[in-house]
């Protein structure tokens, strides 16, 4: 009996993985932020509940399918090789098979209990993810960071669409945010893990271009993000704590990128770390001092 307990908490914990929990919770604050700012305060209960449900089922889908198509590069690379499906735990019919339930019992979810639009924006964003970004590109380009920058920064405007179906200059926004932090954030990561990228034949940035070109890139897109975080205050979005908080926050974000330039063995850490913590306060902020 204690066996089978055992094996049965295994397997839960393991589709968990699939899943990847962590990027589900970052995916889920930010499309809350656009919940928030779509009613200009928080939706009723029932709202939130079934709008996020969906939101994490369709990302976590997403992850799903992903390990499951990239299983082939994950047994080469060691911060992967310990997954599920490369270890065996985890069939990767089954897995198929899950992460494909996951995405249609989200976009059943939000077609029943919210929306048109966010169902679609939702099977839109899980399809460049799967199909574009993972499937054709991920393998052959480096310029899949510009596919993926579009998929992950799609859940602000599910949340908001999710409230006034319908997309405003407030979504734009908070898309145009969430797409410029998306490359250096990735940018950061793939320099962390170049070794593991090459090792298994993915062409990131720091491979193709070298560390150099990309943290030029980093430097660059952390200087346009700036001006583009201050669009919510100067469009009357919110209030002057955001103002200074994501201008704060910014400058420092340009400061760690300047310090990756000139220094000459950046490992990308700080800066994928720091990018982590950027974003979540920015939205944070932009919910607490959002001009109602």
């Amino acid at each position: 009996m204690i066996a089978k307990v055992i094996a049965y908490k295994t397997v839960v914990r393991d589709h968990l993985i699939l899943a990847k929990p962590g990027i589900v919770l970052l995916v889920l604050i930010v499309a809350l932020a656009g919940m928030y700012m779509g009613q200009r305060g928080l939706p009723s209960p029932y709202l939130v509940s079934v709008t996020l449900i969906a939101i994490g089922l369709a990302t976590g889908g997403s992850a799903v399918l992903n390990n499951f198509i990239d299983r082939d590069i994950d047994r080469l690379m060691h911060r992967t090789m310990v997954r599920p499906i490369p270890q065996g735990r985890i069939q990767p019919n089954n897995a198929l098979a899950f992460g494909l339930s996951l995405i249609a019992i989200s976009i059943c979810i939000l077609l029943l209990c919210v929306n048109v639009i966010s169902a679609a924006l939702t099977l839109l964003s899980a399809f460049i993810y799967i199909i574009p970004y993972t499937l054709m590109m991920k393998k052959r380009t480096h310029l899949v960071t510009h596919v993926g920058s579009i998929t992950g920064a799609l859940p602000p405007v599910i949340g908001y669409t999710a409230v006034k179906a319908v997309i405003e200059l407030e979504a734009v926004v908070m898309f145009a945010i969430m797409f410029l932090w998306q490359h250096p954030h990735f940018w950061a990561y793939a320099i962390k893990y170049k070794d593991d990228y090459n090792r298994a034949g993915i062409p990131v940035l720091p491979l193709s271009k070298g560390v150099r070109a990309t943290v030029t890139k980093t430097l660059i897109y952390t200087i346009v993000l700036l001006p583009v975080s201050l669009l919510p205050y100067l469009l009357k979005m919110s209030g002057v704590f955001y103002l200074v908080l994501a201008s704060v926050l910014g400058i420092l974000y340009i400061a760690l990128a300047l310090k990756a330039y000139l220094s000459d063995n950046d490992n990308g850490k700080t800066l994928f770390i720091y990018s982590i913590v950027y974003i979540s306060i920015v939205f944070f902020a932009l919910v607490v001092d959002m001009v109602r």
